[in-house]
């Protein structure tokens, strides 16, 4: 088979559906920074080897990226969104108002959140979700009130940390990464502190306990960071006692600036993630127009490309940038390959 360009013929059909896209040369992705350099480094293979022009990979975040793809189907929309987490309820249904209805969710592998600050500095080596919480919580309760939280240092938080400044940069809310961080690390740290059962005592219902125990103090302790992990190590760098929260993969390739803490007592690596042992982990994506199939030129083969065996297998080159390989990739090439909808159809 031929990966020549699709021919006029089939463009000129395309071009007289209202649902499909018209022709582009080449694929066009956006999305989360996590998955981001899996994503480069499969275009650049993909272009490489391929009778396609090399895919045009961007960030944004997971949340950005997934608005673009939902604005509708046509060359001036992307064909693929990148993602940390699972499409939302109500993005699906602001994908299906701008006319993208049918979706291919693939999920390559496995990531895991790890916690990291600059390798010469502060003893930060064991952290619980509860010191997260106690450390960035917007409030706190504290003698029976629910009041500010009034934690200036990670000793503050836990005494068998650091007595040093709290100075944390973490996921902005546009990135998957804070969706798990919050679940993961807060909303845990705040039902183990006891701090959830203390908030609905107070008086709230038990879904504004949930939002209070994920209510990131604005005080300046906490810096949201909006763009990729680049922008938080460069935080780092500045301040030798900041703590940022990165994907494994990115600090796997800068060990020589950062040391990471266990979480939980269990050290973040491919082996614990694979094994579900580390406890703050997650699924990556990403999600393809179908309509853009057999349209835009080399969007399925890429797709096909990125889930094969040789690219996101256990053996494979991503592997060696920490991502963690599917056990049930055979399942997600199925689902490329038959191109099976999140409906079920093909």
């Amino acid at each position: 088979m031929s990966f020549a360009k699709l021919t006029a013929s089939t463009l000129a059909i395309a071009a007289v559906s209202a649902t499909a896209a018209a022709a582009r040369d080449n694929v066009q992705v956006a999305g989360s920074s996590t998955v981001l350099p899996y994503a480069s480094i499969v275009a650049e293979a993909f272009g490489e080897n391929f009778d396609f022009p090399t895919p045009v990979v961007e960030s944004g975040g997971s949340s950005a990226g997934l608005k673009r793809f939902c604005e509708g189907v046509g060359e001036n929309t992307i064909d693929i969104a990148n993602a940390s987490r699972a499409i939302r309820e109500k993005e699906i249904e602001a994908c299906a108002a701008n006319g993208v209805t049918d979706i291919i969710e693939v999920r390559i592998g496995y990531d895991g959140i790890v916690f990291a600050s600059q390798i010469n500095g502060p003893e930060f080596t064991a952290f619980e979700p509860a010191d997260w919480f106690n450390a960035l919580a917007a409030e706190l309760p504290v003698d029976g009130e629910i009041v500010a939280n009034p934690n200036m240092t990670w000793a503050d938080a836990n005494a068998d940390l650091p007595a040093v400044e709290i100075a944390a940069f973490i996921p902005g809310t546009k990135h998957g990464t804070r969706e798990v961080f919050e679940e993961k690390v807060l909303l845990q740290g705040c039902e183990d502190t006891g701090a959830m059962e203390a908030f609905i005592a107070s008086g709230m219902s038990e879904d504004d306990a949930e939002g209070a125990c994920m209510a990131v103090r604005t005080d300046g302790k906490s810096v949201d960071i909006d763009g990729d992990y680049t922008e938080t190590l460069a935080r780092i760098d500045t301040n030798p006692n900041g703590l940022g929260v990165f994907g494994l993969a990115f600090y796997e390739n800068n060990t020589d600036k950062l040391k990471v803490a266990t979480m939980s007592g269990v050290e973040p690596s491919t082996e614990t993630i694979a094994s579900g042992e580390y406890p703050v982990s997650r699924p990556l994506f990403f999600y393809i127009k179908k309509a853009h199939i057999g349209v835009i030129p080399g969007l399925k083969e890429y797709a096909e490309f990125f889930v094969s065996n040789d690219i996101a297998g256990p053996s494979g080159p991503l592997a060696n940038y920490g991502l963690v390989s599917d056990p049930e990739l055979a399942d997600t090439q199925a689902t490329v390959a038959e191109e099976k909808t999140m409906g079920g159809a093909m």
